[in-house]
């Protein structure tokens, strides 16, 4: 006789990139895995702590290049916990953060079926980190925005026009596609001087970062090649990060001079 099948699904965060930033608990989940569904940012390293015999399924979606919609990833977890039991649905950073990860438990959960989740290790904060950008400081920021660029709609959050308004660091996900339209609120406030961040494929090898102003961050990008997915982060503590801050200094002497560092 064979053992009766017991669906359920555990989400797990990936992490921002860097594969050793995935959480113990992460790991432990996909080691008891029978089918993994992975994104195009989670980082592939971490497949290798899934059983050999597991399933691997990528349902990635880039900007222009979606393997599955949104409506097809949902149907697919559910079918495969009905046929093979424990499925690990693995996003990239944190699955509650901009990862439509509320989405897919509610869906998968109308079938009667437990749902699981492991937090993981937000790009929106972990990334700015790994460049020395403390997102809050004392006497600088007092909070920080996190924001995506790009809508269901696909335009702009209205909310970054409010936080341009504010003294938060404000960071911006998916928002590259955007970023004339993001330069454009923060001059209309007077900050073309706020310090800029751009940080492509952070914490992982092939990371690139451009550093610059509001009114010169554009020109950065262009010459760095920078593009997704990459994190923006605005704000006085990008000057204060302790990878930028001789950066900064000679930025504000040199207005006219743009300069760029980073891995290639």
């Amino acid at each position: 006789m064979k053992n009766k099948i017991e669906p359920q699904v555990t989400l797990v965060g990936a992490g921002p990139g860097d594969p050793d930033l995935l959480t113990i608990k992460g790991a432990k989940a996909l080691a008891e895995a029978n089918v993994v569904l992975y994104d195009a940012l989670a980082n592939e390293e971490l497949l290798s702590y899934a059983p050999k015999k597991a399933l691997r399924i990528f349902v990635g979606k880039r900007k222009g290049c979606h393997e599955y919609t949104q409506d097809e990833i949902n149907q697919l977890i559910v079918d495969n916990a009905l046929t093979y039991g424990n499925v690990v649905r693995l996003k990239g950073g944190d699955p509650f953060i901009f990862g439509r990860g509320s989405e897919e438990i509610e869906f998968v959960e109308s079938f009667g079926i437990p749902t699981f989740v492991i937090p993981g290790i937000s790009s929106s904060i972990a990334v700015p980190a790994s460049q020395g950008i403390s997102l809050t400081k004392r006497g600088v920021s007092e909070s920080f925005w996190v924001i995506t660029g790009t809508t269901s709609a696909r335009k702009l959050s209205s909310d970054v026009a409010l936080a341009a308004q504010s003294t938060a660091t404000v960071v911006i996900l998916m928002g590259m596609s955007k970023l004339d339209q993001i330069v454009a609120l923060f001059q209309k406030e007077s900050k073309g001087e706020m310090p800029v961040a751009i940080i492509q494929n952070g914490t992982t090898p092939q990371e690139k970062v451009g550093i610059g102003t509001v009114d010169t961050i554009q020109k950065i990008v262009a010459e760095k090649n920078l593009s997704s997915p990459a994190i923006i982060v605005i704000g006085e503590v990008v000057g204060d990060g302790k990878k930028n801050v001789a950066f900064y200094n000679e930025l504000k002497s040199h207005h006219n001079k743009v300069l760029v560092y980073g891995k290639e």
